[in-house]
């Protein structure tokens, strides 16, 4: 696991910058406020992404789903996936999963008090055998789950992605789901920031709609498939959405 350095920005500490939280410190707020001067809308896509997962958890509750994985699951914010979830399904439970150690002492500190239904897998998502193996500590696999992998897969090459996020799904029950959102930004100002991102927190890479389409693999789209999250069961027609040179792109499958 990383070693905590608060001189060093992290990523779950700079994405909760951004939305607005406090559990950050001054490199973070650094360098995020320079990509914010760079690339002024990360701010809008980093809550319209918050908000499609939560959304998307809500669906799949909806759905008969109550077991649910959140795989780098970042700082806590609202709604956290539990509590979307929890108020469809009172006895839903929730894995979150995370190796970043100033998210995993939030968390435990959060949980440590109530919650049966909430536990926290110290583990870095590439490390898919020690993942499954916490989760598989509060979870039954042999049933269906939805694995939620919101802003993570822009953190990997596509190939990379698409293989994480097969060897996660084969994992899953029939009848489970997944859950992909990645950024997308176009553009001289994506560039700059791009470059930014990779060189003081982590390399990132811009993925286009066709490669998130094809993360999902043989995994059944639902409706209306993979888009601009504003557009995700949001009951609003795609022509009412002002262009813009970034947005977040995302879907949900099915696993039949």
């Amino acid at each position: 696991m990383p070693e905590f350095n608060p001189n060093t920005p992290s990523v779950a500490r700079v994405y909760d910058y951004v939305l607005g939280g406090k559990d950050n410190y001054a490199a973070d707020r650094e360098v995020a406020d320079r990509l914010l001067a760079i690339v002024p809308l990360i701010a809008d896509m980093a809550v319209e992404n918050r908000q499609f997962l939560s959304r998307a958890a809500t669906w799949a509750a909806n759905q008969g789903i109550s077991q649910f994985i959140d795989l780098g699951c970042g700082l806590p914010t609202t709604p956290n996936t539990h509590q979307s979830v929890q108020a469809i399904t009172s006895s839903a439970r929730v894995a979150y999963i995370d190796n970043d150690p100033v998210v995993i002492r939030h968390l435990q500190a959060l949980f440590a008090h109530g919650n049966p239904g909430v536990s926290v897998v110290e583990a870095d998502v590439t490390d898919v055998s020690t993942v499954l193996k916490g989760v598989r500590a509060s979870l039954d696999l042999s049933v269906p789950a939805c694995l939620l992998v919101g802003y993570l897969l822009h953190f990997h090459p596509a190939d990379a992605a698409r293989d994480l996020v097969a060897e996660y799904a084969a994992a899953l029950a029939p009848g489970s789901c997944v859950v992909l959102s990645v950024l997308h930004y176009d553009g001289d100002a994506a560039d700059e920031g791009q470059r930014t991102y990779s060189s003081e927190v982590a390399s990132l890479y811009i993925h286009e709609l066709t490669e998130l389409a094809g993360f999902f693999g043989p995994l059944e789209l639902v409706p209306p498939g993979v888009v601009d999250v504003r557009q995700w069961h949001q009951d609003r027609e795609p022509d009412t959405l002002a262009p813009r040179a970034g947005f977040v792109l995302a879907g949900v499958a099915r696993k039949r």
